[in-house]
Protein backbone atom coordinates (compact mmCIF):
# COMPACT_ATOMS: atom_id res chain seq x y z
CA UNK A 1 0.00 0.00 0.00
CA UNK A 2 1.29 3.52 -0.93
CA UNK A 3 1.28 5.67 1.89
CA UNK A 4 0.18 9.80 1.51
CA UNK A 5 2.74 12.13 2.35
CA UNK A 6 1.52 12.54 5.87
CA UNK A 7 1.39 9.39 6.22
CA UNK A 8 4.79 9.24 5.20
CA UNK A 9 5.66 12.06 8.22
CA UNK A 10 4.09 10.12 10.03
CA UNK A 11 6.17 7.08 10.05
CA UNK A 12 9.16 10.02 10.00
CA UNK A 13 8.00 10.77 13.47
CA UNK A 14 6.77 14.06 12.37
CA UNK A 15 3.47 16.18 13.20
CA UNK A 16 2.11 19.23 11.50
CA UNK A 17 3.86 20.43 8.42
CA UNK A 18 6.25 23.24 8.88
CA UNK A 19 6.26 25.79 6.00
CA UNK A 20 9.82 27.30 5.51
CA UNK A 21 10.55 31.25 4.56
CA UNK A 22 12.92 31.54 2.00
CA UNK A 23 16.44 31.80 2.88
CA UNK A 24 19.05 33.49 1.39
CA UNK A 25 22.08 31.91 -0.38
CA UNK A 26 25.56 31.96 1.72
CA UNK A 27 28.21 33.63 -0.06
CA UNK A 28 30.60 31.13 -2.43
CA UNK A 29 32.66 28.55 0.07
CA UNK A 30 36.41 28.33 -0.68
CA UNK A 31 36.83 25.02 -0.83
CA UNK A 32 38.38 24.38 -3.92
CA UNK A 33 41.76 25.16 -2.46
CA UNK A 34 41.48 22.73 0.40
CA UNK A 35 39.69 19.99 -2.03
CA UNK A 36 43.45 20.34 -4.02
CA UNK A 37 45.26 19.82 -1.02
CA UNK A 38 43.41 16.57 -0.29
CA UNK A 39 44.25 15.41 -3.95
CA UNK A 40 47.50 16.32 -3.70
CA UNK A 41 48.21 14.30 -0.19
CA UNK A 42 46.37 11.51 -2.14
CA UNK A 43 48.20 11.71 -5.02
CA UNK A 44 51.96 11.95 -3.35
CA UNK A 45 50.62 8.42 -1.68
CA UNK A 46 50.13 6.86 -5.19
CA UNK A 47 51.02 9.19 -7.92
CA UNK A 48 48.99 9.19 -11.32
CA UNK A 49 46.52 7.20 -9.72
CA UNK A 50 43.81 10.46 -9.16
CA UNK A 51 44.43 11.17 -12.90
CA UNK A 52 43.82 7.74 -14.27
CA UNK A 53 40.62 7.80 -11.82
CA UNK A 54 39.92 11.20 -13.44
CA UNK A 55 39.55 9.44 -17.00
CA UNK A 56 37.51 6.53 -16.01
CA UNK A 57 33.77 5.95 -17.35
CA UNK A 58 31.28 4.76 -15.28
CA UNK A 59 32.11 0.64 -15.75
CA UNK A 60 35.87 1.44 -15.49
CA UNK A 61 35.65 3.08 -12.40
CA UNK A 62 33.36 0.60 -11.26
CA UNK A 63 35.36 -2.31 -11.62
CA UNK A 64 38.24 0.01 -10.44
CA UNK A 65 36.36 0.71 -6.82
CA UNK A 66 35.61 -3.16 -6.36
CA UNK A 67 39.27 -3.89 -6.62
CA UNK A 68 40.75 -0.92 -4.75
CA UNK A 69 43.31 -1.64 -2.14
CA UNK A 70 44.59 1.85 -1.27
CA UNK A 71 43.92 2.06 2.23
CA UNK A 72 43.31 -0.65 5.20
CA UNK A 73 39.33 -0.15 4.76
CA UNK A 74 39.62 -3.63 1.63
CA UNK A 75 41.00 -5.80 4.62
CA UNK A 76 37.49 -6.10 5.93
CA UNK A 77 35.45 -5.82 3.61
CA UNK A 78 33.26 -8.06 1.87
CA UNK A 79 32.44 -6.01 -1.04
CA UNK A 80 33.01 -2.44 -1.79
CA UNK A 81 29.91 0.08 -2.48
CA UNK A 82 30.33 1.98 -5.93
CA UNK A 83 26.71 3.47 -5.12
CA UNK A 84 23.27 3.36 -6.70
CA UNK A 85 20.56 5.34 -8.97
CA UNK A 86 20.09 7.09 -11.85
CA UNK A 87 23.31 8.13 -13.47
CA UNK A 88 22.20 11.68 -15.09
CA UNK A 89 20.48 12.55 -11.89
CA UNK A 90 19.78 15.91 -10.67
CA UNK A 91 19.98 14.78 -7.25
CA UNK A 92 23.13 13.62 -5.84
CA UNK A 93 23.01 12.38 -1.86
CA UNK A 94 26.42 11.36 -0.24
CA UNK A 95 26.67 9.75 3.00
CA UNK A 96 29.72 8.40 4.87
CA UNK A 97 30.45 5.07 4.13
CA UNK A 98 28.40 1.44 4.20
CA UNK A 99 27.85 -0.44 7.27
CA UNK A 100 27.34 -4.00 7.98
CA UNK A 101 24.34 -4.35 5.60
CA UNK A 102 25.68 -2.32 2.76
CA UNK A 103 28.84 -4.18 3.07
CA UNK A 104 26.27 -7.55 2.78
CA UNK A 105 24.34 -6.49 -0.10
CA UNK A 106 26.82 -3.85 -2.38
CA UNK A 107 23.97 -1.08 -2.11
CA UNK A 108 24.33 2.12 -0.14
CA UNK A 109 21.36 2.85 2.86
CA UNK A 110 19.74 -0.63 2.61
CA UNK A 111 19.32 -1.00 6.38
CA UNK A 112 17.28 0.99 8.76
CA UNK A 113 18.99 4.20 8.16
CA UNK A 114 18.39 3.12 4.50
CA UNK A 115 14.70 2.80 4.62
CA UNK A 116 14.55 6.47 6.66
CA UNK A 117 15.88 7.69 3.75
CA UNK A 118 13.76 6.08 1.34
CA UNK A 119 11.22 7.77 3.50
CA UNK A 120 12.69 11.40 3.49
CA UNK A 121 12.92 11.12 -0.36
CA UNK A 122 9.58 10.32 -0.45
CA UNK A 123 8.35 13.09 1.41
CA UNK A 124 9.53 15.53 -0.97
CA UNK A 125 8.42 13.26 -3.89
CA UNK A 126 11.29 11.55 -4.98
CA UNK A 127 12.70 7.86 -5.34
CA UNK A 128 15.36 6.24 -4.62
CA UNK A 129 16.92 5.49 -8.72
CA UNK A 130 14.64 7.70 -10.14
CA UNK A 131 16.66 10.95 -10.55
CA UNK A 132 18.49 10.58 -7.66
CA UNK A 133 21.89 8.54 -7.02
CA UNK A 134 23.21 7.79 -3.31
CA UNK A 135 26.77 7.68 -2.67
CA UNK A 136 29.32 7.62 0.37
CA UNK A 137 32.22 9.47 1.00
CA UNK A 138 34.16 6.13 1.25
CA UNK A 139 33.53 2.90 -0.73
CA UNK A 140 34.44 0.28 1.81
CA UNK A 141 32.80 -0.55 5.37
CA UNK A 142 34.88 0.95 8.60
CA UNK A 143 35.24 -1.52 10.78
CA UNK A 144 32.55 -1.38 13.83
CA UNK A 145 30.90 0.92 11.25
CA UNK A 146 32.92 4.06 13.29
CA UNK A 147 33.16 6.98 11.43
CA UNK A 148 35.61 7.16 8.28
CA UNK A 149 38.81 9.05 9.08
CA UNK A 150 40.37 12.24 7.05
CA UNK A 151 42.99 9.84 5.65
CA UNK A 152 40.50 7.23 4.19
CA UNK A 153 37.97 10.04 3.44
CA UNK A 154 40.83 11.39 1.35
CA UNK A 155 42.33 8.39 -0.37
CA UNK A 156 38.76 7.57 -1.75
CA UNK A 157 38.01 10.80 -2.68
CA UNK A 158 38.96 11.02 -6.44
CA UNK A 159 36.58 8.18 -7.00
CA UNK A 160 33.36 10.32 -5.46
CA UNK A 161 34.95 13.38 -7.46
CA UNK A 162 35.10 11.05 -10.41
CA UNK A 163 31.07 10.18 -9.68
CA UNK A 164 30.38 13.99 -9.75
CA UNK A 165 31.72 14.42 -12.82
CA UNK A 166 30.40 12.25 -14.95
CA UNK A 167 26.63 12.32 -13.16
CA UNK A 168 26.95 16.49 -13.01
CA UNK A 169 23.92 16.92 -10.60
CA UNK A 170 21.98 20.02 -10.11
CA UNK A 171 22.43 19.87 -6.61
CA UNK A 172 23.76 17.31 -3.59
CA UNK A 173 22.84 16.51 -0.29
CA UNK A 174 25.71 15.98 2.08
CA UNK A 175 24.44 13.43 4.78
CA UNK A 176 27.01 13.93 7.90
CA UNK A 177 29.99 14.79 8.72
CA UNK A 178 32.35 13.12 6.88
CA UNK A 179 30.43 13.80 3.57
CA UNK A 180 31.29 17.59 4.64
CA UNK A 181 35.00 16.72 5.05
CA UNK A 182 35.10 14.71 1.48
CA UNK A 183 33.07 17.03 -0.48
CA UNK A 184 33.74 20.44 0.96
CA UNK A 185 37.03 19.92 2.74
CA UNK A 186 35.28 21.58 5.78
CA UNK A 187 35.90 20.87 9.76
CA UNK A 188 32.70 22.61 10.98
CA UNK A 189 29.87 21.34 12.67
CA UNK A 190 27.02 20.03 10.93
CA UNK A 191 24.74 23.06 13.13
CA UNK A 192 27.37 25.66 12.00
CA UNK A 193 26.79 24.55 8.01
CA UNK A 194 23.11 23.68 7.93
CA UNK A 195 20.68 26.32 6.37
CA UNK A 196 23.18 27.74 3.65
CA UNK A 197 23.29 27.20 0.60
CA UNK A 198 26.83 26.35 0.32
CA UNK A 199 28.95 25.54 -3.42
CA UNK A 200 30.80 22.81 -5.12
CA UNK A 201 32.73 23.79 -7.98
CA UNK A 202 32.63 20.67 -10.63
CA UNK A 203 34.47 21.54 -13.71
CA UNK A 204 33.21 24.84 -14.62
CA UNK A 205 29.57 23.61 -12.96
CA UNK A 206 28.85 25.42 -9.72
CA UNK A 207 26.53 23.17 -7.66
CA UNK A 208 24.30 24.27 -5.12
CA UNK A 209 25.20 22.20 -1.86
CA UNK A 210 23.14 21.36 1.44
CA UNK A 211 24.05 19.74 4.46
CA UNK A 212 22.15 17.71 6.78
CA UNK A 213 22.03 15.02 9.10
CA UNK A 214 22.92 11.39 8.36
CA UNK A 215 19.92 8.88 9.10
CA UNK A 216 21.63 6.77 10.97
CA UNK A 217 22.38 9.75 13.64
CA UNK A 218 18.72 10.76 13.71
CA UNK A 219 17.32 7.47 14.58
CA UNK A 220 19.63 7.83 17.89
CA UNK A 221 18.52 11.51 17.72
CA UNK A 222 14.79 12.24 17.45
CA UNK A 223 14.44 15.68 17.84
CA UNK A 224 16.73 16.55 14.75
CA UNK A 225 14.35 14.69 12.47
CA UNK A 226 12.59 18.19 11.93
CA UNK A 227 15.81 20.13 11.39
CA UNK A 228 16.28 17.29 8.61
CA UNK A 229 12.98 17.67 7.10
CA UNK A 230 13.63 21.64 7.13
CA UNK A 231 17.20 20.76 5.21
CA UNK A 232 14.46 18.54 2.85
CA UNK A 233 12.03 21.39 1.92
CA UNK A 234 15.51 23.98 1.87
CA UNK A 235 16.78 21.64 -0.77
CA UNK A 236 13.09 21.08 -2.73
CA UNK A 237 12.44 24.96 -2.87
CA UNK A 238 16.25 25.07 -4.30
CA UNK A 239 15.09 22.60 -7.14
CA UNK A 240 11.98 24.92 -7.82
CA UNK A 241 14.08 27.80 -8.21
CA UNK A 242 16.22 26.27 -10.60
CA UNK A 243 13.71 24.61 -13.07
Amino acid sequence: MRLNRDQILHEMGFGALWKLRSLPIAHRQENSEKAEKLSAVADTQNPGREQKIAHMDWDVLHQSISSCQACDLCKDRKQAVPGVGDRQASWLLIGEGPGVEEDAQGEPFVGQAGRLLDAMLEAIDLKRGEDVYIANAVKCRPPGNRTPDISEITTCFPYLKRQIELIRPTLIILLGRAAVQAVLGESQSLASLRGKILRYENGGQDIPVIVTYHPAYLLRNLPDKLKAWEDLCRARQRMRETA
